[in-house]
């Protein structure tokens, strides 16, 4: 991998990672289309550490309080009760089907889950599940003729159930092309809540999962000449810093926009994709690594 790869990969994980379009879809289609060597799955999940720490740095308040009051709720039973102890609990059951599922279909995530066309119809398909939700979201939100607004969730809402939910959501997004923030968005808004909610909760979600990954990667690549331990690390400086303009951007958005901008463009995006898979243009593997 070059330098000019890696900082081009680096700016579509940053600015992809938090949009409900799918980074793993867009680091596979960019290599795919410029004819470069797909990055892999190790390069996606080491460059992700740096939109987490960006995640970290963005959140740090929420973050700081979440644990502080979690590792006092070990042995004080009063904090318990306490909404930010209450989080990390819900944090760390949330992330338990991605991290099953991810050790389970390690193999499958590396290899046939990156077929092109699996990429475009998950693009596709996802969208039209977003623009759902959005939708319902939305009606519930403005209210009718005949109907007053519903009043949405909040994350003081949120308990177990709500939480393996939006865990299985996240948890689909393994398959490419599916969006992490997209299926725990719109899962969010299914159940009920609030955009700003939603997606709040799916950027902590992310975090242990993400981590996680990241350092598992780290660990199996270490020695194994697998990734290209300096293009690699500097897209995951640039992923850091466009990652963290992506969020604050993202959080003021959905306060009061729609995502249907996000819908027409993944639906749109799989289309043309299929079409040149099925026209012969692009191979469904092109840009896969040799090995």
């Amino acid at each position: 991998m070059s330098w000019f790869e890696s900082l081009v990969l680096g700016l579509v994980q940053g600015l992809t990672e938090f949009l409900p379009v799918s980074s793993s879809a867009h680091l596979r289609l960019t290599a795919a289309f410029a004819g470069w060597e797909d990055p892999g799955a190790a390069f996606t999940a080491i460059t992700q550490i740096g939109t987490e720490a960006a995640v970290l740095i963005y959140f740090r308040k929420d973050i700081g309080r979440i644990i502080s009051a979690w590792f006092r709720s070990l042995t004080d039973k009063a904090m318990r009760q306490d909404h930010d102890a209450q989080m990390g609990w819900l944090v760390i059951v949330g992330s338990i089907p991605i991290g099953v599922l991810g050790l389970t279909l390690k193999d499958q995530i590396e290899g046939p889950f990156r077929d092109l066309r699996i990429t475009a119809t998950m693009l596709i398909v996802v969208g039209v599940v977003i623009g759902i939700a959005d939708r319902l979201a939305a009606r519930d939100e403005q209210g009718g003729r005949h109907r007053a607004p519903k009043q949405r969730k909040t994350l003081e809402d949120l308990g177990v159930k709500d939480g393996l939910v939006f865990g299985l959501c996240q948890a689909c997004a393994l398959i490419p092309g599916v969006s992490r923030s997209g299926a725990t968005i719109s899962g969010g808004l299914f159940m009920g809540y609030r955009r700003e909610a939603a997606a709040r909760y799916s950027f902590l979600l992310a975090v242990p999962a993400v981590l996680a990954s990241g350092v598992f990667e780290v660990k199996d690549s270490v020695g194994g000449g697998e990734v290209a331990w300096g293009p690699t690390l500097f897209a995951t400086a640039i992923a850091f810093g466009s990652g963290y303009a992506v969020i604050a951007w993202f959080m003021k958005w959905i306060s009061s926009k729609s995502f249907m901008p996000f819908v027409w463009y993944r639906i749109a995006l799989g289309i043309v994709i299929i079409a040149l898979v099925t026209a012969g243009v692009l191979s469904p593997h092109a840009a896969e690594s040799a090995s």
